[in-house]
């Protein structure tokens, strides 16, 4: 089958197309989007930046109209104005005090840098600089072109204004002409007749001018600002005969406070001020504008055209890597199934029906995998039940295998038995006690979740209660709660009675066969004793008895315990058997010594282990463990025998201890003797050992703290080194005999442990 001109590979190209063509026609209309939104946000950004302009001055302007309200209510100046004064007589003292309160605002706002007050009493001028006590030696350096002295006394200092704003006019400062505007504020405020003094702030053209600067240098347009009666107050890129031109035409109507409209290709904007009626207006050249617009055009036709082309190209790719892989599996499927070319319509219906035979037989299989999940687990509860398990991980790798999980390492067991059938062994009554078991156990998984239940006899269930710490007396309580409420549920709705018994409590998952044994015990004292349908616990029943305690699973445990090692496992399962028997037990005086005659047994087997009874003090172990005597005392006998298994221990861990190291250093030879071999793998160190590979990895890293890999280019990096330094050999020739396969690896792996090239290397060595 050819992929390129198969019927799959048609399809995939055709997909494909199709899914290349909708982006772009859904592209091209985000495009048409794109220019729109480009140009209304472009004119958006240009109405912002008006009134951005408009209300930092209309700030700067209340800020200078606050600051003639703070003189008018300065209690110097208002002290200072309502003196009266006789002819060439000064109070200094309250001119220069009042003159320091005035000078340092100019620092606060540059629009103050150019200010004066004028008194009329004193007829004197206070400017942020020195005080004029004569008004004429102030307009000799700062005075209106196209004023005289006399009409500007008359016109700005003597007469009364409130918040009058001078429109645009021709200004001397210092002998340096400029354009200002001019605001003046009689004192004190509402002075209509006779004011007592002045605020005049002069403010420079270029200070109102550089915030309209951006229209003419970002957009190479103009803007400007005239009071409400047209009178130019400040402009950018446009002269005043081309405002007085554009005046009319460009204010906004009454009923309209801003507008903006295309006029021979210039978009025209107006806003209206409505605090101080002042018209705020720029133009800027469409071009512009669609700046923006034009190069998203541009990159759009050009990412566009380069996408379809790459698009096509990868489409045929695509399609044909899609197709390829259908069209073998195809191939194998009908070969293997024994169809011909022609056995399926298209290639899509022919794996559709066999892939849906496959899913259907793998969930048939799943659900029969899924349905041995409970068979698998019943057997763990078993083992668990029976003390199989030697380890405490071997429970729970068990555990986590099968998918049980305990709430902690700590609870109780419990067994549960159905009365009333005893001896009854006929087919009828052994289906009627599955049901009846079944119905327990659904009702014990509704009241508690996370119990272990399996079943035990024809009659008998077996329950594991587990808690995330030691379970006290409110756990007691709350399980003897629980038993009645099941009684009460079982009687009422199954007309079923049980008899139920606890073993005491198990403090570890290890301990469970020994607390299921106990419950064993409880519930042939329950039987024997008519029990009145009350939980019969173990530490309840009375526990004198002729003989000790002393089961082969807990032996088993307590070899398998010594064996590995663990001292504070071998010492708990001690403590537990000296509580068993003689804390909760009357032994007689030869029950007590039998007890330790086994005891000292388990220890003697122990002992004979090849891995102590090579050791030199195995001797002395045996001679301490054969003198034990009951007759020292029970605590005393119980000491000793902790010491012996803490020496056992300590003398296996040192035994195991030595075997590591030996075998480290056997893996360490084994490195250095074999490190030329290109083919030397960590299968070949654990053949020669006989060691898992694992083991031997897990080993080496825990007493080394290297893996094997690393430590073996070590080795090789180490002798090569030494080539490199004593041999002529070339670099090739040095990779081969450390164990490379190519002079590339080599000296990658050279440059990573020595941190330079062999060539470096070589001659840093050879200087």
């Amino acid at each position: 089958m050819k992929p390129k001109v198969s019927q799959t590979f048609r399809r995939f190209l055709f997909s494909y197309l199709v899914i290349l063509i909708i982006p772009n026609i859904a592209g091209y209309m985000t495009y048409r989007t794109s220019i729109d939104a480009a140009e209304r946000n472009s004119i958006d950004t240009s109405l912002l930046l008006l009134k951005q302009s408009k209300d930092v001055l209309e700030r700067r302007m209340s800020e200078v109209q606050n600051f003639t309200r703070q003189l008018a209510i300065n209690q110097d100046i208002t002290m200072i104005m309502n003196e009266s004064v006789k002819k060439n007589s000064y109070n200094i003292y309250g001119l220069w005090k009042t003159w320091r309160d005035v000078s340092y605002y100019d620092k606060t706002n540059d629009f103050l840098q150019n200010y004066y007050i004028y008194l009329n009493n004193y007829d004197v001028v206070l400017t942020p600089a020195t005080i004029y006590y004569r008004p004429l030696h102030y307009y000799e350096l700062n005075h209106y072109s196209d004023l005289t002295f006399e009409e500007w006394k008359k016109t700005v200092i003597s007469n009364s204004h409130q918040d009058t704003i001078m429109p645009l006019r021709p200004y001397i400062r210092n002998k340096t002409e400029s354009f200002v505007i001019t605001y003046i504020q009689s004192l004190p405020l509402n002075s209509f007749s006779a004011p007592k003094g002045t605020v005049v702030v002069v403010i420079d053209e270029s200070k109102l001018s550089s915030m309209l600067m951006s229209f003419s240098n970002q957009y190479g347009g103009w803007a400007y600002i005239t009071d409400k009666h047209g009178k130019t107050l400040a402009s950018a890129g446009i002269d005043n005969d081309e405002i007085d031109r554009l005046g009319l035409m460009t204010v906004p109507p009454e009923q309209e406070r801003e507008t903006r409209e295309f006029v021979d290709d210039t978009l025209r904007i107006t806003i209206r001020s409505e605090s101080s009626g002042w018209i705020y207006a720029a133009g800027i050249p469409r071009a512009a504008l669609m700046e923006q617009a034009n190069m998203i055009k541009h990159m759009t036709w050009t990412v566009t055209a380069a996408a379809l082309a790459v698009g096509l190209l990868i489409c045929l790719l695509l399609a044909y890597r899609s197709s390829t892989p259908i069209n073998r599996l195809v191939r194998i499927v009908r070969e293997q199934m024994g169809h011909d070319a022609d056995a399926a319509y298209n290639d899509y219906d022919f794996l559709h029906g066999n892939i849906a035979s496959l899913i259907h037989d793998n969930r048939l299989l799943e659900t029969e995998l899924n349905r041995q999940i409970p068979l698998v687990q019943d057997a763990f509860i078993k083992r668990l039940l029976r003390g199989e398990f030697h380890s405490l991980h071997e429970i729970r790798t068990a555990a986590s295998q099968s998918g049980t999980e305990f709430q902690g390492d700590c609870g109780y067991v419990g067994i549960i038995r159905i009365n009333g059938y005893s001896g009854m062994n006929t087919e009828e009554i052994l289906n009627e006690l599955q049901a009846a078991r079944l119905l327990i156990k659904q009702t014990i998984r509704t009241m508690d979740a996370v119990s272990a239940i399996t079943d035990l006899d024809s009659d008998k269930i077996a329950v594991i209660r587990s808690f995330a710490s030691e379970p006290g007396k409110a756990e007691r309580r709350e399980a003897e709660k629980q038993i009645h409420e099941l009684r009460s549920i079982l009687t009422a709705e199954y007309r079923i009675s049980v008899s139920i018994s606890f073993g005491s409590s198990f403090h570890s998952p290890s301990d469970i066969s020994r607390s299921f044994e106990e419950a064993r015990r409880a519930m042939e004292h329950a039987a024997a004793a008519s029990s009145d349908g009350q939980p019969i616990w173990y530490e309840e029943i009375w526990k004198e008895t002729t003989t000790f305690y002393y089961p082969i699973d807990q032996e088993i445990r307590l070899l398998s315990a010594m064996k590995a090692g663990g001292i504070h496992e071998a010492k708990r399962i001690v403590d537990q058997i000296f509580v068993q028997n003689f804390a909760e037990r009357g032994l007689s005086a030869d029950m007590s010594q039998q007890l330790i005659g086994e005891l000292k047994g388990t220890i003697l087997k122990l002992i004979d282990h090849k891995a102590i009874h090579d050791s030199g003090e195995a001797e002395l172990l045996q001679n301490r463990t054969v003198q034990l005597m009951l007759s020292e005392g029970v605590d005393q006998v119980r000491s000793e025998l902790e010491d012996i298994l803490e020496q056992i221990c300590d003398l296996i861990a040192r035994k195991k201890s030595e075997n590591e190291n030996e075998t480290v250093g056997k893996i360490r030879e084994a490195v250095e003797a074999r490190f030329g071999d290109a083919n030397f793998t960590l299968y070949q160190i654990a053949d020669t050992l006989g060691r898992p590979e694992k083991y031997i990895s897990q080993l080496f890293k825990e007493q080394t703290g290297e893996h094997i890999s690393d430590y073996l280019e070590k080795i090789r990096i180490k002798n090569a080194s030494a080539l490199l330094f004593d041999s002529d050999l070339t670099i090739d020739e040095i990779a081969v005999r450390t164990g490379y396969n190519s002079s590339h690896s080599f000296r990658r792996a050279f440059k990573r442990v020595q941190g330079v090239s062999p060539s470096l290397y070589r001659q840093s060595a050879s200087e």
